[in-house]
């Protein structure tokens, strides 16, 4: 009778589905470059061209790209299906804003959730940089690093949750909520003490992840997603007013007499 042989994966097939763990967690985000061949290989323990050959295994299924003289780096082909059509139509229908806010709020509720209870302790760690970080901004005026800080330290909450599909999810919707996101604090700069109780809708997010209180993180991701649609919804119906109002009192028409 014939001895069933046992298969053993090649080499290449091991440390490519290594490097696609990476990616698939976060530990590698689209952007990255890779280590230096050499690194890697030693790091590793296999020889430069089995190391090749998994980069090559990546680069097929569009998940690495080569630069020349430039490195290998991480695409972004995990979030592209989701991000391209979607930030077209942004562009061309403003109230996809307020549905992308709903979900956001479906969607980080959850995380925040997940996060205190899965959080690892070098999560916390870097969960408690982004939000120091994110504190640092509200010292200046300057929204292109507010928002930065923002999406960073919401994506820091969904990686902590540890569901691939969540943290990715995330990720694309933060990164397409980009503009938006900047836009929004924006208006959110004319609302009377809105900077402050950001901030502390941020902190019981961050409190209640680090005190390891599930339902707590949900209910305060929630509410700051709850806040930031009603004030926006404010601000933008003040804006319209105000842009009515200053139609009326200039007129870009005049009467005619005869």
């Amino acid at each position: 009778m014939p001895i069933n042989k046992v298969q053993v994966p090649r080499i290449s097939d091991a440390v490519a589905a290594s490097l696609e763990r990476r990616i698939l967690e976060g530990s590698l985000k689209s952007g990255d470059r890779l280590p230096p061949e050499r690194e890697l290989a030693t790091e590793f323990g296999v020889s430069r061209p089995s190391l090749r050959e998994a980069i090559q295994k990546l680069a097929s299924k569009g998940m690495v790209q080569s630069k020349q003289g430039g490195g290998t780096y991480v695409t972004n082909a995990l979030e592209a299906t989701f991000f391209d059509p979607w930030q077209d139509m942004m562009g061309s229908h403003p109230n996809l804003r307020e549905d992308m806010l709903e979900f956001r709020r479906m969607l980080e509720g959850q995380a925040a959730e997940w996060a205190a209870e899965r959080a690892t302790e070098a999560d916390l760690t870097r969960l408690g940089q982004r939000f120091a970080a994110l504190n640092a901004t509200f010292t200046n005026e300057n929204m292109d690093q507010r928002s930065e800080a923002d999406i960073a330290f919401h994506q820091a909450v969904g990686e902590a949750a540890h569901n691939a599909l969540l943290g990715h999810l995330s990720s694309a919707l933060l990164r397409l909520m980009h503009d938006n996101i900047r836009l929004n604090l924006g208006e959110l700069k004319t609302v009377p003490a809105a900077g402050n109780l950001l901030k502390s809708q941020h902190a019981a997010i961050y409190e209640a992840i680090v005190g390891r209180k599930p339902q707590a993180a949900r209910a305060a991701a929630e509410t700051h997603i709850d806040f930031v649609r009603e004030t926006l919804a404010q601000t933008l119906r003040s804006v319209a007013r105000r842009e009515t109002a200053a139609r009326r009192l200039s007129p870009d028409f005049s009467d005619s007499t005869s």
